[in-house]
């Protein structure tokens, strides 16, 4: 069955309530990001998800609260872009349940947060008093899932590869403060049949935590056969995402699963970390494989490797892939064209940027990854001063501080890939009709057709460091 980002899906009451707690996500989501990750990207009436997209017949998986359709764009219908659709109808006692209004709530502010070349994008929220609509990128390159069933395992090397996608998406949530808690092969997807990119999906059990705390996660989520020991103890943190990807690890070197069989011998397995290697499978896997599936597979938490230890372990640092420095110079010169321009240009730029379809953010993600040298999904100065100023030497270090001022849009000291991508826009990415119709609506709020000064105030605020736009534009300009 085909995933998409959403799994569990849940709201809790209408009225009042549901619209404040809505309310209390763009505030929070406008203080951590900026203003237009969230502007851009959600939206309520009088603007319908009809006005943007076209819903097919097509049904591309289901769910506890209802299906996931296949759209394509209302404005470029010749357009070959596919989007997956999962819509929640808002009424009904199913949603009366606190906490899983809760959860959903948790969800959908996770979710556009998330801005990473290994998370699934979600690109519109349209919210009216009787559904909520969350529109994401639509990928047909099958579930991580489908492969291992296909090739039975995966070589060493590709395993490796694999595994680091999966630790760099899991590194970049657990740093900025997420726990995904459903980490298991089907959660993973390739972006094209022919392909080898993975993409996290579905924060349905997602919980933001604060690292730096002493509080611990409560609650017996996830699927079994990948839970780590201590969710069966209801106390837990980021590592248990860990363990799960050592269930992964184990599948795909192995070819079976570490755990199986009823539900208390699988409970049993799992509290004491007992499970088999068997010789026929795992002889011909190397020492430093099977040392990484196991340093996942401890049962103490404590002694687990993190996301940022296992990204620096032999056999994943063995299999990174291939060195960008062909493209590592043209992109910081895009970065620092782009910090010439003026601060409403660069605005709309950030706002195009989550116009780009994977193909067009595909042409440089790499780059971003390896500028991103720490691993935790977002560039900081050091890195950015370490390519621009140490390698490349393309500027001083008084200009790499402007270059990196200019790209940090919600001035939270990190570049993030949306960051990059608008910058990516002025040289290396070519803007076609339909990204600069798709960034028109996302200014256009009210769907009149103009953006007016209103709307400019509604996506950017009422100041963009003291530039003001007055007037109107039209569509259809191109």
């Amino acid at each position: 069955m085909g995933k998409t980002l959403l799994g569990s899906l849940m709201m809790g009451s209408r009225g009042k309530h549901h619209s404040a707690s809505f309310d209390d996500i763009g505030a929070r989501l406008e203080a951590k990001m900026g203003k237009i990750p969230f502007s851009g990207r959600y939206h309520r009436e009088p603007r319908k998800l009809e006005d943007d997209y076209v819903m097919s017949e097509s049904v591309l998986g289901s769910g506890y609260n209802g299906e996931v359709r296949m759209a394509t764009s209302a404005s470029q219908p010749t357009s070959t872009q596919k989007f997956a659709v999962k819509s929640l109808n808002l009424g009904g006692n199913q949603f009366s349940d606190r906490e899983k209004r809760e959860q959903l709530e948790a969800e959908v502010e996770n979710y556009l947060s998330m801005d990473h070349p290994h998370i699934t994008r979600l690109y519109d929220v349209y919210e009216s008093k009787e559904q909520l609509h969350l529109v994401m990128e639509c990928m047909d390159g099958g579930e991580l899932f489908d492969r291992v069933i296909e090739k039975k395992r995966f070589s060493e090397a590709e395993a490796s590869d694999a595994l680091r996608q999966m630790l760099l998406a899991l590194n970049y949530i657990h740093s900025h403060g997420i726990v995904h808690r459903d980490v298991k092969l089907e959660n993973f997807i390739f972006d094209s049949k022919s392909s080898g990119h993975l993409k996290l999906i579905d924060f349905g059990f997602s919980k933001m935590w604060d690292p730096s705390g002493t509080e611990k996660l409560s609650g017996s989520l996830g699927t079994l056969a990948y839970v780590a020991p201590e969710v069966l103890e209801t106390s837990y943190t980021s590592q248990c995402d860990m363990w799960s990807l050592g269930v992964i690890a184990f599948i795909l070197l192995g070819g079976y699963m570490p755990f199986s069989g009823k539900d208390d011998v699988q409970i049993k397995s799992i509290a004491s970390g007992t499970y088999k290697m068997r010789p026929d499978r795992w002889k011909s896997v190397s020492v430093q494989a099977q040392n990484f599936v196991k340093s996942l597979l401890e049962v103490n938490p404590s002694t687990r490797l993190t996301a940022q230890a296992a990204l620096e372990h032999p056999f994943i640092l063995d299999g990174k892939g291939r060195d960008q420095e062909a493209s590592m110079q043209p992109c910081c010169e895009a970065l620092r064209q782009f910090s010439h321009a003026s601060k409403f240009r660069r605005c709309c730029m950030e706002m195009l940027a989550w116009s780009l379809s994977n193909e067009d953010r595909a042409k440089v993600r790499e780059v971003f990854l390896s500028l991103n040298e720490g691993q935790k999904g977002a560039i900081s100065f050091g890195e950015l001063r370490h390519a621009m100023v140490d390698n490349l030497h393309l500027v001083d270090e008084q200009e790499v501080l402007k270059v990196f001022d200019a790209l940090d849009y919600n001035h939270d000291q990190e570049i993030h890939y949306s960051d990059f991508l608008a910058a990516m826009t002025t040289t290396r990415l070519d803007v076609d009709d339909a990204m600069l119709g798709d960034t028109f609506r996302r200014f256009d709020t009210d769907h009149s057709g103009y953006i007016t000064v209103q709307n400019l105030r509604d996506v950017l605020g009422n100041n963009v460091e003291g530039e003001r736009v007055e007037g109107h534009s039209r569509s259809g300009s191109g």
